[in-house]
């Protein structure tokens, strides 16, 4: 799934390249989308009272990002195990040049156990699958 992103002026530094913070935002904001896309919206999931942390995240920063640049980033899934989801990141300029690669790695709380997607709740599980 594909997911834009135009660099806001408060998102850089005094020489308007984006500060590195910023990249996880983007990356979070990817994910929140790329859940609604496949039919599992972030609102859904809290209903339920199903959430999704973060447990790890790694970052490689390839090339600068400027203020009023858009980036295009393509967020996929590496793994899906119904407890564990690893989630890709490849984002790049306009022209198409790689400026950073990251992963994210979540489980699923139900409210302090980690819970399997596949048991507990299979359309949510099934709704993810579909994009691996």
């Amino acid at each position: 799934m594909l997911y834009t992103h135009k660099v806001q002026y408060y998102e850089t530094d005094k020489m308007q390249i984006v500060h590195h913070s910023n990249y996880v935002r983007w990356m979070e904001e990817a994910r929140v989308e790329f859940l609604e896309r496949v039919g599992a919206p972030f609102e859904s999931l809290e209903e339920l009272g199903l959430l999704c942390p973060v447990a790890e995240i790694s970052c490689k920063y390839v090339g600068m990002v400027r203020f009023g640049e858009t980036v295009t980033i393509d967020v996929h899934i590496i793994e899906f195990s119904g407890v564990k989801m690893r989630v890709g990141y490849t984002m790049t300029h306009a022209d198409g040049t790689v400026c950073c690669t990251a992963e994210s790695l979540h489980c699923f709380i139900l409210g302090e156990r980690i819970v399997n997607l596949k048991k507990k709740f299979p359309d949510i599980y099934e709704k993810i699958m579909s994009e691996n």
